[in-house]
């Protein structure tokens, strides 16, 4: 009874928030007992700080993950990851699973929230799926990865190595325990770079189109429209920003040696990467100005709704650029093919554009004011805040030495991209009936 109450005075965004928040202040406080780190001490910030970017699949860290933390550090990094990738929600409905409870309409409508979805009848088929393809992506991949880090590592730190990181890849979490050169020295490695971008695509295109996919039977013209959609994007700006890499990059240090082919690996590595998964092969730090851009673009977007990767989702940009089409052609309506999207999505998919803009460029603002003036402190505070909005990962090199201020921002970055604009919003929000009077419209000019 006493639950049922307090359900009623959360709303179900309310309890996501929370869900997320309650994860990373258990996941700081056993990263700061002594035997997590190396050296027998941890400041709290940084073990918080590490706990909401493990918590939020982002990778951005303070503090060295190879080198600081101990095995005992490292697996509690790796569950929060696994957590934070599966979503709050999913978890405690395995959990309620688990014990044979039935899941409530309350725990159905969190479930959809989290990774999407309309059906509330097969939430407990589709968190099901979710666990089941999840274990057999990630250990299949890390199958493949033992094939190179086995010989290279040993038979246990290869096969902790390669386990690790297929679940930081499939999460698109970033975290890596290489060291700071993250994957660089596999950059011209097919085996390697095409496995890790293998999981990073699959754990960011949705957990629902895998299930569109699977009852269609890989046969692309029965697949939903929302499905067809989300495919044909996510691959044309694989395919456009891997070629503007390659034509930004080809001079970059980093490629120095490379052939045709290799650069094209990188290049692919990096359009890959850069939508949320932080992992490297090219140096952050060592991106043209263009790259570097072209960066902070593809972390702004990020994956699809209802994935484990961040930014407003291609889905909203998506909605964004053709109702910019639409409008620009003096149309009514926003038409797809031979579907028409609802003007009122436009209206919200402009309102986390516009909010995830405007949260970038005050947490870069407040972070030049923060820290020391250098010749790039505005670059690498603007690549930095969309990497932690993004729950991206990539650095410049620039976190590992910020000041306590500048954590806290991206600390809470990081939040609001994993726990979502829109989630927070409404958790804070009181629940208001629609109005039946609306006021008279009026002139109002733009552009």
């Amino acid at each position: 009874m006493k639950r049922t109450k307090i359900k009623n005075k959360l709303n179900v965004w309310m309890y996501l928030a929370i869900g997320y928040l309650a994860v990373v202040i258990a996941g700081s406080i056993l990263l700061v007992l002594p035997f997590a780190s190396t050296t027998g001490s941890t400041y709290y910030v940084d073990a918080l700080f590490t706990s909401f970017s493990a918590a939020c699949v982002t990778g951005l860290v303070t503090v060295t993950t190879a080198t600081h933390w101990t095995l005992y550090g490292k697996i509690v990094i790796l569950l929060l990851i696994q957590l934070g990738g599966l979503g709050f929600m999913t978890f405690i409905s395995i959990l309620l699973l688990a014990i044979k409870r039935n899941l409530g309409q309350y725990e159905r409508r969190a479930v959809l929230q989290t990774v999407g979805g309309d059906n509330l009848s097969g939430v407990k088929r589709l968190v099901r799926r979710i666990i089941l393809g999840t274990l057999i992506f990630e250990f299949i991949g890390a199958g493949i990865l033992c094939i190179r880090l086995i010989p290279d590592y040993g038979v246990a730190n290869g096969i902790w190595y390669a386990l690790f990181h297929a679940v930081s890849a499939f999460c698109n979490a970033g975290f890596d325990i290489l060291g700071e050169v993250s994957f660089a020295r596999y950059a011209t490695d097919p085996l390697v770079s095409l496995t890790l971008c293998a999981l990073i695509i699959v754990g960011g295109i949705g957990f629902c189109i895998w299930g569109d996919v699977l009852e269609c039977k890989f046969n692309f013209k029965k697949y939903q429209f929302y499905t067809k959609v989300i495919i044909i994007v996510n691959s044309a700006l694989l395919f456009v920003s891997t070629w503007l890499y390659l034509l930004f990059e080809r001079n970059n240090p980093s490629y120095a040696g490379y052939n045709f082919g290799q650069k094209l690996l990188c290049s692919f590595f990096n359009a890959t990467t850069a939508r949320t998964a932080g992992f490297f092969t090219t140096d952050p730090a060592t991106l043209s100005s263009s790259g570097s851009l072209l960066t902070i673009i593809l972390m702004f977007i990020g994956g699809s709704s209802g994935s484990t990767a961040g930014g407003i989702k291609v889905g909203t940009i998506t909605v964004i650029v053709m109702g910019m089409i639409s409008a620009f052609r003096g149309k009514r309506d926003i038409n797809m093919g031979k579907r028409r999207i609802d003007m009122q999505l436009l209206g919200r998919a402009l309102a986390i554009f516009a909010a995830y803009l405007f949260l970038i460029l005050t947490a870069t603002v407040v972070i030049c004011a923060i820290e020391p003036e250098t010749g790039d402190t505005f670059r690498r505070a603007l690549f930095e805040s969309a990497s932690a909005l993004g729950t991206v990962g990539l650095s410049m090199g620039f976190t590992a030495t910020i000041s306590t201020g500048t954590k806290v921002v991206l600390m809470l970055l990081m939040y609001m991209g994993r726990a979502g604009v829109f989630t927070l919003a409404y958790a804070l929000s009181r629940k208001r009936e629609t109005p039946q009077v609306r006021y008279p419209a009026d002139s109002f000019f733009i552009g």
